[in-house]
């Protein structure tokens, strides 16, 4: 009731334990994720930060706390990466043209500002969401990480983004559990071996198989935390509401983790080059919402998200503002 002052006056909170729930999702963008360059026809090409740059920027998102990802510092990449592989991948470093780390995957000179940035919005996003500052997070970057192990860069692939976010979330943050999902079309060979022995972190799957990069067998288990759900060329969304509800979502029950962090492909939509999958943004939403719930049964609806592949515009925009779109409802 107002006071004489006529201000209102604030009771305690009966309940300090409880949390108050935040309800704004934070964006980490920077213009700098459209600079790195690739082959001509590659399909890792700055248009796709630009695709989704432009669907952000519709008004419909206008309630996103907008943030610039940050460079991180390059030691943090160390969490997941040998020393050897950092520090030969910054002695690789071109000054001009492009040098390739495997058939596909290629630095330039913008490059290393790039993907440093990617693993610095990754940081930020994990902080502002255990800090309680936001609900959740989603970091629109580019190239994606999760197919980088821990002595290899592959599919495009530099640093693990999702993996060093996962650490810094322990190594920072004091948690235990912490679970790593991933609903792109290509299995996350580099996330599974980096954590493949590690009880403390769960990864749970959904992929095509076969196809890129040919791990990601229901057989592959770790020590119990490894989480496989491949799909069939030609699965619809019907068979990935059954994934996460028969195996993904059990096993997050069961782990309990103090986050959740999303390994955000869009290229198992149904418009996708480089897929058979037949998704639509609608799909997308479903998974979402349904890790949404999930992380406030479990965590606090503490969440992060992370972009990787998604190689048609049109179905990426779509799938993203669909995605972005459920985590903003909180």
């Amino acid at each position: 009731m107002p006071s004489a002052a006529g201000q209102c006056s604030l009771r305690p909170n009966p309940y300090p334990e409880m949390r108050l729930k935040p309800l704004a999702t934070l964006l980490l963008h920077h213009p700098t994720f459209a600079n790195h360059k690739t082959s001509a026809g590659h399909p890792e090409r700055p248009d796709r930060y630009r695709a989704v740059e432009a669907v952000l920027g519709q008004q419909e998102f206008d309630g996103l706390v907008r943030e610039k990802a940050e460079m991180a510092d390059l030691d943090t990449t160390r969490y997941v990466h040998t020393d050897r592989y950092v520090d030969a991948l910054q002695d690789a470093r071109p000054n001009e043209g492009y040098v390739y780390l495997d058939g596909d995957t290629m630095m330039e000179p913008s490059t290393w500002e790039v993907v440093l940035r990617g693993v610095g919005g990754t940081l930020q996003a994990v902080d502002k969401v255990l800090d309680g500052e936001v609900q959740n997070a989603f970091v629109a970057c580019r190239p994606p990480g999760h197919h980088a192990e821990s002595e290899r860069a592959m599919g495009f692939c530099l640093f693990n983004n999702i993996g060093i976010g996962a650490r810094h979330a322990q190594k920072k943050h004091g948690l235990k559990r912490v679970a790593i999902v991933d609903f792109d079309v290509h299995h996350g060979n580099g996330t599974q071996e980096i954590f493949y022995s590690d009880p403390s972190v769960l990864y749970a799957s959904t992929h095509q198989m076969p196809l890129y990069p040919g791990t990601g067998a229901a057989r592959e288990t770790g020590v119990g935390n490894i989480f496989n759900a491949p799909l069939a060329p030609g699965d619809g969304g019907d068979k990935l509401r059954a994934a996460f509800e028969g195996k993904i979502l059990p096993a997050l029950d069961t782990f309990k983790p103090e986050l959740i962090i999303v390994s955000a492909g869009f290229d198992a939509h149904e418009r996708d080059p480089l897929g058979s999958l037949r998704m639509t943004a609608e799909d997308f939403a479903w998974v979402t919402r349904a890790l949404m719930k999930s992380a406030e049964k479990n965590c606090e609806g503490r969440l992060v998200s992370v972009l990787e592949g998604g190689y048609d515009l049109q179905g990426l925009a779509d799938s993203v503002g669909a995605h972005v779109g459920e985590l903003m409802k909180g």
